[in-house]
């Protein structure tokens, strides 16, 4: 069975920094990070789009590349609704929490 580990290409795996005693400093903050996912999910949408016109106007060649790129749209846009729902999750579990 192969376990080479997947990674997305839009969302790249980073090393921690150090290893060891020290903790490593986050080189970008949340806001910067969510940012950075709206306008892959943005593009993944443009891209679908795209496809979709392509295949409506007879400029694509492979009914299945238009169909991976609506899919690639579809799984990047269920990721963020994902984000949003844990946000909003730890959110109210902060509201939660007596002070």
């Amino acid at each position: 069975m192969n376990t080479t580990p997947i990674a997305s290409p839009g969302l790249p795996l980073a090393m921690p920094q150090s290893i060891g005693g020290e903790t490593s400093q986050a080189r970008e903050g949340f806001g910067e990070i969510l940012l950075n996912t709206l306008n892959q999910v943005q593009q993944a949408e443009l891209r679908g789009d795209r496809a979709i016109q392509k295949l409506h106007t007879g400029e694509a060649r492979n009914l299945h590349e238009v169909m991976i790129a609506t899919e690639e749209a579809d799984m990047a846009l269920r990721m963020l609704v994902q984000m949003r729902n844990k946000a909003l999750e730890a959110y109210n579990e902060i509201m939660r929490l007596q002070v």
